[in-house]
């Protein structure tokens, strides 16, 4: 196996890499090689190995070469004060001109998402992603939550009964999962107690805002022990301060640097305030006005200027709005007094979380199921309640919407491995 790029150590070394640049003068060449861990300069000295010099003369761009030569130190290469005086190159594969580059738009470049994914910045955005994914599973693992992998093939339409893909199951139909919602408060109901997924969810929206793809993946749990909506946004804010630390030590100046965003660690506890309050104050200070018969949701524009308002108000980020309107509110979100006890999580002006504590009483739920005309549809759901269910909450995050937020990106393709929208199914 050959070395990584970053590992390489000054002396005799053998190792592989995609061509970045070449720069090919009379009696030299400057040639960038690069890996996933890093890149190197690579000089021919076209006189004493002219063979190799030969080989790289015909070569652009991602192809990619295996290079044995020595590594030394210099002062005069900016890239890592060193570079490898090429003795010997294997050519692994030839490319041709790539058909993107700078000036390609983004629809352009995933065409070609595999060329696309090659720039640096691409990379650093995985690894960002890859670092906050797993800071969050640390963080419960250490408060003894269990992963969990529910199924995405269901029988009947979850949650709303709309916005659902419906697919041929041999002699019947099934949907691909809208969440793992309903799954998550089985496992509720079958005393696991503390859970969270990480998993592809599906939405059948037409949407094409910056915000919305038809599959993306989602970061979900649940826990038992709540008492109160404000347990589970105590849990929120808890796990992404402590998975935004965690991205901040690893990547925060690379962030900066490639991104020019200051990723911010919050402070405890995040604001909160109650949509009926929030409307008043968005009106007064910025002049929203706003329909009284759409007061009971958080329109696109109000969630926009909650951005503004959390920086003028409490100098945070991120805002907690509460007491949303049963109207668009799911029929599983217990409710007291009329109003359901959740939540959405707005940061940086973009909603990255709805969140709640459920209704675990089997004749309550059945009751506001009803009301959402749903009673039948999820008839296996309520089973879950009828042998004892102890009360509990919970909430989800779309990880690639979070990467968008946290890295400032124009739209959620650029945070996608690939993205899937309503006319997006390749590559």
């Amino acid at each position: 196996m050959t070395t990584q790029i970053s590992k390489l150590e000054v002396g005799k070394v053998r190792f592989q890499g995609m061509i970045e640049t070449v720069r090919d003068k009379k009696s030299i060449q400057f040639i960038v090689l690069k890996d996933f861990s890093g890149k190197i300069q690579v000089t021919v000295d076209k006189i004493q190995h002219p063979e190799v010099g030969e080989v790289f003369s015909h070569l652009v761009a991602g192809s990619t070469v295996t290079v044995e030569g020595e590594l030394v130190k210099s002062e005069y290469v900016k890239m890592g004060g060193q570079e490898v005086l090429a003795e010997s190159v294997e050519v692994t594969s030839r490319a041709e001109v790539s058909p993107i580059g700078p000036e390609s738009n983004i629809d352009q470049r995933i065409d070609y998402r595999w060329l696309d994914l090659r720039q640096e910045k691409n990379l650093l955005i995985f690894k960002v992603q890859t670092a906050f994914a797993n800071a969050m599973r640390n963080f419960l693992i250490e408060k003894d939550f269990i992963e969990i992998h529910s199924p995405k093939l269901i029988g009947t339409a979850s949650e709303s009964g709309s916005e659902v893909f419906q697919v041929k199951y041999f002699d019947t139909f099934a949907y691909l999962a809208q969440s793992p919602q309903f799954y998550k408060q089985m496992a509720m109901a079958g005393g696991f107690g503390r859970i969270f997924e990480c998993g592809p969810v599906f939405r059948a929206e037409k949407s094409h805002s910056r915000k919305h793809a038809t599959e993306f993946t989602g970061f979900d749990l649940e826990f038992t022990g709540v008492e109160s909506v404000e347990d589970v946004m105590v849990m929120e804010e808890e796990l992404l301060t402590y998975a935004l630390k965690d991205v901040k030590e690893k990547y925060g100046e690379q962030i900066k640097e490639t991104f020019g965003v200051e990723v911010v660690v919050p402070n405890l506890p995040f604001p909160r305030i109650k949509l009926s309050e929030l409307y008043n104050e968005l009106e007064k200070r910025y002049n929203l006005i706003v329909p009284d018969d759409e007061k009971d949701d958080l329109t696109t524009e109000a969630e926009k200027l909650c951005a503004q308002f959390s920086k003028d108000v409490y100098g945070h980020e991120f805002l907690f709005v509460t007491d949303f309107g049963a109207r668009k509110r799911a029929f599983y979100h217990h409710r007291e007094a009329g109003i359901p006890q959740g939540y959405d999580l707005i940061w940086k002006g973009v909603e990255i979380t709805t969140g709640a504590q459920r209704e675990h009483d089997y004749e309550i739920l059945k009751k506001q199921a009803e009301e959402k005309g749903l009673a039948k549809d999820v008839e296996f759901y309520l089973q879950f309640f009828k042998y004892g269910c102890q009360p509990h909450g919970g909430f989800g995050l779309g990880l690639d919407r979070i990467t968008m937020n946290l890295l400032e990106l124009p739209n959620l393709k650029e945070s996608m491995f690939l993205f899937r929208g309503p006319d997006r199914l390749t590559p």
